[in-house]
């Protein structure tokens, strides 16, 4: 409430205007009537600014304004907020740009939530010596910050490199959150990049504040029981998610209500067909509203014989899925796809008996698909490695279903039917236009709508336990269907068996945005709040000239100083000949 020492000030303001006596010894004049009225005004517009909060962004691209479900949070925040800022100090015009977005959007959500959250800046790279500053680096890489090397040149041309930390940490009640702030996404210029991480800082920075805050943790599960992919190979990405779920794996068995609980179920690359029980437990869940990511091969292949005498039959796979994926709206083609955009792998091209001498050579059965930009789980994650990967098509016409492309081959795709074999000595040409005549193949599609249940006019699988009436159409819901169980696949060390960062290739040493994409899919198909949205977030670039900027350096430096300097005197001048002027007129009047 407004404190009775605030009234009397103003009571006191307005009777001091009212008793104002002008040149001339009358009391209120016409012009002291207007200023009384706008007093009123102003005091009219305090009072209401001090119950009812607002603020306006007049941006055409929205940047500073934040979504509802941001504000509902941070008016949920109960205990203080500590943030930590270590994207500080001799920065570069793209990395203050970062870092004022991120301070200004710490700021907007620390007005919602209340002035709850602190921010402090740190600087890793100040240090009294080498020594403690390489110590701190130390330090913040075991807590999961990572540096980037920033590469500049100076005045002379000389190469400067520095090392940033483009992280914050978010704390509270001892617990610790590190949010990364910059996005790196292969083939972008580092202005794009900046960009996009700017466009992903709400989402980014509201997502540590809700795995910090977050008291209800939901369950996904991975299914077993087909051959999926062991616990080794989906450690990383299961590392991954346990930030947000807790993570079961087991079997369907005949519990019809096993699913229930599990907000999102993961079936990674099955081998074995599935019976009818499992896919009654598997389509009622969908119609009960749950989620699921299918990652299925649509060929199977022999790995082994490839390796050892470079041959392998290539034949459907069937999972016994068909007939329900179809139900749904989506087939998985029995065909593998070769593309130019591909991974690379080690050849020996030594003659017999010599050396062994490797060279890098297109893999083009690991073609590394694009990731569609009009989709929060696809956009702005870099090419996804996938390995002998099949095409998806779109079927039926279910009307309220609503398909959505988020993974596909380059323009320059070779289709292979099956049956056939694989020859590894089968000599391909990349520039060859007949042969890689495809283009844009669909590999991975997300679907959200009300789906027809599969056994609508079917009889209930015998053996099943806690059944309920056949659900013949679903709830509202989500499902996402992957041609390619190798996408969510971590390699396991020979050596040590332990596991390889899910989505970097060894032999290419690079980072593919197959962890990414899992991982945005499982909070996509998890999010019931809209949280998935901020990450379409789209701000404009608006790139200065560079050869301009060169050029005119001096002109735009001047006119940048001596525009304002010459508008202020302009008006400083314009005022006082008004002034003169009314002055003057006032004296002839009198």
């Amino acid at each position: 409430m407004i404190k009775s020492g605030y009234f009397i000030k103003l009571l006191t303001s307005i009777y001091l205007t009212i008793k104002l006596k002008d040149s001339t010894h009358h009391y209120m004049t016409i012009r002291n009537r207007k200023n009384l009225l706008l007093l009123i005004l102003l005091l009219t517009v305090i009072i209401l600014s001090y119950f009812y909060f607002f603020r306006l962004d007049l941006t055409t691209d929205k940047r500073y304004s934040v979504s509802s479900q941001t504000k509902n949070l941070m008016e949920k925040i109960e205990s203080p907020l500590e943030v930590v800022v270590y994207l500080d100090g001799d920065l570069n015009p793209g990395f203050q740009r970062l870092k004022k977005s991120t301070v200004e959007l710490l700021e907007e959500l620390s007005v919602y939530a209340g002035k709850n959250i602190s921010i402090k800046y740190e600087n890793p790279s100040l240090a009294d010596s080498p020594e403690e500053r390489e110590k701190r680096y130390t330090q913040l890489m075991n807590n999961g910050l990572t540096p980037t090397a920033v590469y500049e040149r100076d005045k002379e041309g000389k190469s400067i490199q520095k090392i940033i930390f483009p992280w914050i940490e978010i704390s509270s009640n001892g617990k610790k959150i590190p949010v990364c702030l910059l996005k790196n996404i292969l083939g972008n210029s580092g202005a794009e990049n900046l960009n996009i991480s700017i466009e992903n800082l709400e989402f980014e920075i509201t997502d540590g504040i809700r795995r910090l805050v977050n008291k209800d943790v939901k369950k996904i599960a991975f299914l077993e029981g087909h051959g999926e992919l062991t616990e080794a190979e989906t450690y990383d990405i299961s590392k991954s998610l346990s930030r947000y779920f807790q993570i079961d794996r087991g079997t369907l068995a005949s519990n019809a209500a096993v699913l229930n609980d599990y907000k999102v179920v993961i079936i990674a690359k099955p081998i074995k067909p599935f019976s009818e029980s499992d896919k009654y437990i598997i389509d009622q869940y969908i119609m009960n509203g749950g989620r699921v990511l299918w990652l299925l091969d649509g060929v199977r292949i022999s790995k082994e014989n490839l390796s050892t005498i470079g041959l392998s039959p290539a034949i459907e796979l069937d999972l016994n899925l068909n007939d329900q994926l179809f139900r749904y709206g989506i087939r998985i083609n029995s065909i593998l796809l070769q593309d130019v955009q591909c991974a690379s792998v080690p050849v020996n091209i030594a003659p017999a008996n010599a050396s062994p001498q490797f060279e890098p050579t297109p893999w083009y059965f690991a073609p590394l698909l694009l990731a569609s930009p009009e989709h929060p789980v696809s956009r702005n994650i870099t090419e996804v490695r996938s390995e002998f990967c099949s095409g998806i098509d779109v079927v039926g016409n279910n009307k309220q279903v609503d398909y959505q492309l988020l993974l596909a081959t380059s323009d320059n795709t070779h289709i292979i039917g099956t049956p056939t074999t694989i020859d590894l000595s089968q000599k391909i040409k990349e520039n060859d236009k007949t042969y890689f005549s495809g283009a844009y193949v669909p590999v991975a599609v997300s679907m959200e709508g009300i789906f027809d249940s599969d056994f609508a006019n079917r009889m209930t699988p015998k053996g099943l336990a806690n059944t309920t009436p056949t659900l013949k159409q679903s709830v509202r819901t989500r499902q996402i269907v992957v041609a390619d169980g190798d996408i969510v696949r971590n390699e396991v060390s020979r050596k040590d068996s332990a596991s390889i960062p899910l989505g970097f290739d060894r032999y290419m040493n690079q980072q593919f945005g197959n962890k990414d994409f899992v991982q945005n899919a499982v909070l996509f198909l998890a999010d019931n709040d809209g949280w998935m949205q901020l990450r379409s977030r789209t701000i404009k670039l608006r790139l200065l000239n560079k050869k301009i900027i060169s050029e005119d350096r001096l002109f735009w430096q001047l006119t940048n100083v001596l525009t304002p300097l010459t508008l202020l005197l302009l008006f400083g001048i314009g005022y006082q000949i008004i002034r003169k002027r009314k002055y003057t007129r006032n004296q002839s009047v009198k």
